[in-house]
């Protein structure tokens, strides 16, 4: 076993760590915290976990030696699963490097035994600075093991930014002569038709055209056969496939309208296990769901829920029909945008829905109040449509007392007073380059 360990801290010691294209999101002020932290990046498969670590080792070694910082990925074939690899990497590091370890990161570990004990123990024991990153939710806030409870800040990790989408292709937008240079509007939408259709995760952004479609598919096979049926031994795989098109075909869902589905189908799958798949989905990161507005959680258990899926590349490589579905790709979007800007201000999303059936989208709230509502649509400028869009907000607005009223749209701009609450129209890629600010507004 030492031996192994041994070639692992060999191959990083002449690793060659990759070009790394920056991103917005930056680990360095984790470096020098008042309260030590094991810092848990949690996220999607390929959304870039593993080089933000490798970014930050890059950013460390400027100043210190490859002994002081290591990383290890777990997923290397060459570690077995076993608690005795885990129990030698400590004693190992001390025998075979002079200078004392400091840094260490611990890619995919989730899978190894009792890697939670191990890893408290040596918190509690070692002077190390420990940075992990996990592509199953076991690593992160909800499941983490009890023993690290308290002990982890976690950091969620989504695909690219448009912002971060733009620096990818090295394209530069000048915001400023968009209102009157056609050429660079042209240019900035075919941009974001790249980013809406093919969605932004890394590897994706920068492969050739030919390869997208192929590479998205692929993914999708990983995720759903590793983080899904391996792990948690799923015997109706053609089952699970089956819910999953369901899914991608739709945008909301009940476990009543699934399960009917499903058995004219031919897929006679039980309430308790289509509930159990949902979670299981929803555990790899792949699907975020979002429950109806109320103070009554029964109605939220009861009422039928939204879903949007990490990276709008799968609805249309994936899905069998209206993959090209400009509304809804819209709207997936801006819910995983929302979700990102979200993810760390104890802030949560919603939509809303009255029993007349007017609908909003969004509904963005923190502990004590409703801080936004948010419509999202590609066309806004049919009459009916804009009103039932309006109607909605307005109804919301005096329903949840809530006055930040916003419409995202293709390309309508502007403001406008309605029964005396304004609302503000914002078109998308407006939208998504005020992400850099790290705001909703």
């Amino acid at each position: 076993m030492n031996r192994t360990i041994r070639t692992i801290l060999g191959s990083w010691i002449d690793k060659k760590i990759p070009k790394i294209n920056t991103r917005n999101i930056s680990l360095e002020p984790y470096l020098n915290m008042n309260v030590r932290k094991i810092i848990v990046l949690t996220g999607f498969r390929r959304v870039g976990k593993t080089f933000l670590l490798l970014d930050l080792a890059k950013h460390l070694l400027k100043q210190k030696s490859r002994e002081e910082i290591v990383y290890i990925n777990f997923d290397d074939e060459r570690i077995p699963e076993s608690t005795a690899f885990l129990t030698e990497i400590i004693p190992s590091l001390k025998q075979t490097f002079s200078n004392k370890t400091q840094y260490l990161f611990l890619d995919e570990i989730q899978d190894m035994p009792k890697w939670g004990q191990w890893l408290r123990r040596i918190y509690d024991t070692e002077e190390l600075n420990i940075f992990i990153a996990g592509s199953s939710s076991k690593v992160s806030s909800r499941e983490i093991p009890t023993e690290l409870r308290g002990r982890c800040l976690e950091i969620p990790v989504f695909p690219l930014s448009f912002p971060e989408f733009l620096q990818f292709k090295q394209k530069q937008i000048n915001t400023k002569h968009l209102s009157y240079s056609e050429n660079e509007l042209a240019e900035l939408f075919t941009l974001l038709d790249e980013y809406l259709t093919l969605g932004g995760m890394p590897e994706i952004v920068i492969a050739k055209e030919a390869m997208k479609q192929e590479i998205l598919q692929q993914y999708y096979g990983t995720v759903v056969r590793k983080d899904i049926i391996e792990r948690f031994h799923i015997q109706n795989e053609e089952g699970l496939k089956a819910l999953l098109l369901l899914l991608l075909n739709s945008t909301q869902y009940s476990i009543s309208k699934l399960y009917k589905t499903l058995k004219s189908l031919h897929y006679p799958i039980g309430k308790t296990t289509i509930q159990n798949y949902l979670n299981y989905v929803e555990t790899s990161y792949f699907i975020h769901s979002v429950p109806i507005f109320s103070y009554s959680i029964k109605d939220q258990l009861q009422y039928p829920r939204k879903h949007y899926f990490i990276d709008n590349g799968f609805i249309t490589s994936i899905a069998t029909r209206n993959s090209k579905d400009y509304g809804r790709l819209y709207e997936n979007l801006v819910a995983i945008t929302l979700l990102r800007k979200t993810a760390q201000k104890n802030q949560n999303i919603f939509y809303w829905k009255n029993q007349r059936g007017l609908e909003v989208d969004f509904v963005i709230k923190d502990e004590l109040q409703v801080n936004m509502l948010i419509q999202v649509c590609y066309d806004i400028e049919d009459y009916d449509t804009k009103k039932r869009e309006t109607t909605a907000l307005i109804k919301a607005s005096e329903k949840l007392n809530c006055m930040n009223l916003m419409i995202i749209t293709r390309d309508v701009q502007g403001e406008e007073i309605i029964k005396d609450k304004k609302i503000i129209f914002k078109p998308l890629y407006q939208w998504l380059l005020e992400d850099n600010k790290n705001n909703i507004f």
